[in-house]
């Protein structure tokens, strides 16, 4: 019986595909950097790793610097800049941007005081690059912070091996069906928990928020949460814990991809968002969810249009009303339904109080956006 037609999930012979073997990194020893990696530094110098998003609005990049000082707050670090017309967020003949800093955290692969920076980008004139959507959601929020906005958002994604086929798949075949794989246990169920490991780990080290990990439906998907965290907070939060998990990627030579439904006919990848005010969490806040549900179902394509960074084209392949989704045409509410655009948790519902959870985000979403989508309906009534 051949490995394709053998689809039992106890098959050891599913297994397959290259992983470190065909990456460049493969070429470099693994253990060489530990030989330099605790080499005394000057006390008054540390690295700094400027992270900021490009002109896809989903990508990541960064550069290092070194900074003669431990900084407090980010406003102590200098600004910089970069080429954006390499990035797509500049022509050439005007490439300089700039790198504001906005959040700071520990840098787990230097560790020590060395940081990473989350920063936002602003073409020549100082005026924000289009894919800088952070200003905006900080400008909402500053409006409602009496509101105590908390944002928890699940991040789904799925690891690919070096021909881009998903990370443990059998070269052109697919693993048994979906059924033994969330949350699973087991060589044949679960791939690359020592990189999910990992990336909890440093998140942790690094101030990340992160509350969970678990292996999702389909093999070789995972999802991590962070949160709560308050207002724009939350994005920063999500955007250095992607990072990170980039970062490691890299030394196990596995890819990270966060494109909502990269095979046809298993379940695609969110970034469910949940959302509550100050109002929801108290006695008798299932009032205020509700009131919150009613209005985000009068603007259900205008967040649909900022809740992946095509405009809602990605979405398309994944909010079909199958591999618990709804449709993408359709606004819907439910109490404990995956089914639905909006899930209220059974909790919530039998305590009448807590959170809404927005199942409409793509996985490649800028969070930032949809922070400030969620603030602006359900807040400011815009």
């Amino acid at each position: 019986m051949s490995i394709l037609k053998d689809r039992r999930p106890d098959n050891p012979k599913i297994l397959s595909g290259p992983v470190l073997t065909n990456s460049p990194n493969a070429v470099l020893s693994k253990t060489l950097l530990s030989r330099y990696q605790d080499l005394p530094l000057p006390a008054d110098k540390i690295i700094a790793t400027y992270i900021w998003v490009d002109g896809t609005g989903e990508h990541l990049r960064c550069k290092d610097r070194t900074i003669g000082f431990i900084p407090k707050q980010p406003k102590d670090l200098p600004e910089w800049n970069f080429d954006g017309s390499s990035t797509g967020q500049a022509e050439g003949h005007n490439a300089d941007t700039y790198l504001t800093p906005r959040a700071i955290y520990k840098d787990p692969f230097r560790r020590g005081n060395h940081i990473l920076v989350m920063c936002d980008t602003y073409k020549y004139n100082m005026k924000p690059t289009e894919t800088n959507n952070r200003i905006k959601c900080q400008e909402a929020y500053d409006q409602c912070e009496d509101e105590e906005p908390w944002f928890g958002i699940e991040q789904e994604y799925i690891l690919l091996d070096a021909d881009l086929r998903p990370f443990g798949w059998p070269p052109g075949g697919c693993p048994p069906p979906q059924g033994p794989y969330y949350c699973g246990v087991g060589a044949n169920k679960v791939f690359a928990r020592d990189l999910v490991q990992a990336h909890y780990i440093c998140c942790l080290y690094a101030g990340v928020p992160i509350s969970g990990t678990n292996a999702e439906v389909m093999p070789s998907q995972w999802e991590f949460q962070v949160g709560p965290s308050v207002g724009v907070t939350a994005g920063d939060d999500l955007w250095i814990a992607r990072y990170l998990l980039h970062r490691l990627a890299e030394e196990y030579g596995v890819i990270v991809t966060f494109d909502p439904k990269p095979v046809a006919d298993w379940n695609g990848s969110g970034a469910h968002t949940n959302f509550s005010t100050k109002k929801m969490r108290e006695e008798n806040g299932i009032i205020e969810i509700e009131k919150a549900i009613d209005k985000l179902s009068k603007v259900h394509m205008k967040h649909i249009k900022v809740y992946d960074p095509r405009g809602g084209k990605d979405n398309e392949r994944r909010l079909t009303g199958l591999h618990e989704t709804a449709s993408i045409n359709d606004f819907s509410a439910g109490v404990a339904n995956r089914g639905c655009s909006i899930r209220i948790p059974r909790a919530v519902a039998e305590e009448k109080k807590g959170y809404l959870e927005d199942r409409r985000p793509a996985s490649n979403c800028d969070p930032y956006s949809v922070i400030d989508a969620l603030m602006r309906t359900c807040i400011l009534n815009e």
